[in-house]
């Protein structure tokens, strides 16, 4: 346990060792528990060339080389080097490109340049020093093309670290007869005990990385911007994952200099989790893909397409229509910044029933392409503008809208005092600021709010309390008789109950065709979480209203 040099590694992985390594693994398994994951994520963004700089027994790389990337091998252990050797023959009739390595000297061994740099299999926790961190960082950095990526995974440390050592043993170290395990923690060292069938024991000592940490080197040596999934998938929110993948990108993007800045790990976490393919397809299937927040009821049965468009139907009639004074309501001249605008249903809404102009800010690529596509079929594309990014950091002029638009969308925000600031600022005098947001009632203790906390992914929630006093701050003032707080608790419940409902429904015909079974389990618990904490009166929703 006293030993914690970045070298170690090297020694541990002796021949007997290395020799059972791929029993650990279960190349066949662990194949399909990766399924397309990394093949898909290294063609959506056009790589060709791609080093391994963790080649291990070279599982990965024979995965490459079999969908057609053009992958040179590395490594710091020689034993393993020599193995994957043999396994590219033996699984893939590949000859390996090996080049034995130390990644705090890469340039010297390796030459060229690379599309992406992949480093998986937990490997970067064998360095032991920041340094040596930062040192392989800017060696991978200083190999990637332009515009090229890192793809690098770790262990969740942070779990373990906090809770204790737990484990699907389904992603990454499959073999079924093989037992490991933590024979030591600490800030600064986590040794792996290995235990084999025929009773060998061997063990790595790796440094325990955590995962914001990791980040944040990347983003200091010169990556733009990260993107970490859990255990393959966009959102881990609500389990665990035993590892993150981080995917760090090396372009220099004039349009979103300020990603680090625009996106906080909360909005980071919100993004990952609306791009995911089961989020998209979800909401699309269950709320009709049109408007994703809390409707209106009138009937406990009633579509929920339909009381959700009442929601923003209600909070349109509140603005009223376009007057003299500019910012006085909607009309053609009215210019509208929706934030978080999901599929853009209140934003044809009021382009088409008011003639607004709409500016729609989300953090998600995949709904914001799927807005564009429904803006286009319905020739909207001259009156609604969607713009990826976060309402963190609005990418709009000081003083340019007369109306900032909002559904259910501030809660995923972890600075939502940020977020008001900026709707402040970019609305001009006399206009108004209108939205939704699920939140905790006024005076209820957190850990009343925890299992919903821990389904969004957060700390806190916003409280009506909470943004009135803020929005007072700000210069605002409330706008109507209910002192700019309709508050309809009732729908909250009566809203995740019609869409628990409603899922069971599509799931018994056939909705988990399109949507995973891990991510409906995950979904139905969420949900019943929200009605129980809105009967007991812990969480409430309504529309705020205020004028600047």
């Amino acid at each position: 346990m006293e030993v914690r040099d970045t070298g170690h590694y090297t020694e541990e992985y002796i021949p007997g060792f290395v020799e059972k390594w791929d029993s650990l693994i279960d190349w066949e398994r662990r194949r399909q528990s990766e399924g397309s994951f990394f093949v898909d994520l290294l063609r959506k963004r056009g790589v060709k060339s791609i080093l391994d700089v963790a080649t291990g027994t070279g599982f990965h790389s024979v995965r490459l080389l079999d969908a057609g990337f053009e992958t040179v091998s590395a490594d710091g252990s020689a034993e393993m080097l020599a193995q994957a050797f043999d396994n590219g023959v033996r699984y893939g009739n590949h000859i390996l490109r090996v080049v034995q390595a130390d990644w705090r000297w890469l340039n010297r061994d390796v030459h060229g340049q690379y599309d992406a740099i992949v480093c998986l299999g937990n490997s970067f926790t064998h360095l032991f020093s920041e340094r040596d961190r930062r040192r392989a960082l800017a060696e991978f950095y200083a190999m990637l093309k332009h515009d090229g990526i890192l793809v690098l995974d770790q262990r969740n440390y942070d779990a373990m670290l906090d809770r204790g050592f737990s484990t699907k043993h389904t992603y990454y170290y499959c073999g079924e007869d093989v037992a490991v395990e933590p024979e030591y923690l600490d800030d600064g060292l986590c040794r792996m005990r290995y235990t084999f069938p025929d009773d060998s024991v061997y063990h790595l000592n790796m440094f325990p990385l955590r995962k914001d940490y990791t980040r944040r080197l990347m983003t200091e040596v010169g990556f733009q911007h990260v993107e970490t999934y859990g255990d393959f998938q966009h959102t881990y929110r609500d389990e665990q994952p035993d590892f993150f993948v981080h995917v760090a990108e090396k372009e220099y993007r004039m349009d979103t200099a300020d990603l680090g800045a625009a996106y906080s790990p909360a909005v980071t976490t919100a993004r990952s989790y609306y791009n995911s393919a089961d989020a998209d397809a979800f909401y699309a299937s269950v709320w009709g893909g049109e408007d994703i927040h809390i409707g209106l009821y009138e009937r406990p049965d009633e579509p929920i397409a339909d009381a959700s468009r009442r929601t923003v139907a209600r909070m349109a009639a509140r603005l009223g229509p376009a007057g003299e004074e500019a910012g006085t309501g909607l009309g053609e001249s009215t210019v509208v910044l929706d934030l978080g605008s999901g599929f853009g249903g209140s934003a044809r809404h009021l382009a088409t029933e008011f003639g607004c102009r709409v500016l729609a800010l989300n953090l998600s690529e995949v709904e914001n392409a799927r807005h564009r596509a429904l803006n286009a079929e319905r020739g909207l594309d001259d009156r609604i503008d969607v713009v990826d990014g976060s309402f963190e950091a609005v990418p709009f002029e000081d003083a340019s809208v007369d109306v900032v638009w909002s559904q259910d969308a501030f809660l995923h925000s972890g600075n939502r005092l940020r977020v008001l600031q900026e709707a402040a600022r970019v609305l001009r005098p006399g206009g108004q600021l209108i939205f939704t947001d699920p939140m905790a009632a006024d005076g209820v203790p957190k850990t009343r709010l925890q299992p919903v906390l821990d389904r969004i992914h957060l700390d806190t929630m916003g409280s009506p309390g909470f943004y009135r006093r803020e929005l007072a701050k700000l210069g605002f003032t409330p706008v109507g008789d209910d002192g700019g707080f309709a508050e309809y608790r009732e729908q909250l419940v009566r809203h995740y109950a019609r869409v628990l409902e409603e899922t069971e429904r599509q799931e018994a015909e056939g909705l988990g065709t399109k949507v995973s079974a891990d991510y409906l389990t995950r979904m139905k618990k969420g949900l019943a979480d929200w009605v129980r904490g809105g009967r007991a009166a812990d969480l409430t929703w309504g529309i705020l209203h205020f004028r600047r």
